[in-house]
């Protein structure tokens, strides 16, 4: 069962307080998540601000066009430093993404992601991985860097 790993840095000029504002709002998921993943929140009620046990279910359509459910746990929040979420039901038998955000100076953070992950249906899952599952998830990733230089230019 291999274990895979993709690992994302951003600058982005903001503060911490403004970039932990923007990420830790789980409605803003939508605003960085490519339009053709057709993501839709489907939890009632959600909050303005994440919180460790936070439990947010999704639909999206990763391959193909197919719905699928995801429901991510938020299972560790330090306020202004990092948020961990894990799916709880999904596309993958692992999902493990932590969120980073890092003062640099001159009115910049640096924000990381880390996302630790395993296919399901070995063999098969780590024989699409390279050319199925790598391309959609840095695709995702490309239109996630996009979409935050756009939203907080400079």
């Amino acid at each position: 069962m291999p274990i895979h790993t993709l690992h994302t840095k951003q600058i982005i000029r903001a503060t911490r307080e403004q970039a932990w504002e923007f990420f830790s709002n789980p409605r803003n998921l939508a605003r960085i998540t490519p339009p053709g993943m057709g993501f839709d929140i489907v939890t009632p009620d959600l909050p303005a601000r994440i919180y460790a046990g936070l439990m947010i279910e999704y639909r999206v359509r990763p391959l193909l066009g197919i719905p699928m459910t995801w429901l991510t746990e938020i299972t560790r929040v330090s306020d202004g430093e990092y948020f961990v979420d894990e799916q709880r039901v999904g596309p993958y038998a692992i999902w493990h993404h932590e969120h980073w955000f890092r003062e640099v100076g001159d009115g910049q953070i640096e924000m990381e992601d880390r996302v630790t992950y395993v296919l399901p249906f070995q063999p098969f899952g780590d024989i699409v991985h390279p050319f199925l599952v790598k391309p959609q998830l840095d695709r995702i990733f490309a239109h996630r860097e996009k979409a935050v230089r756009e939203l907080f230019p400079g």
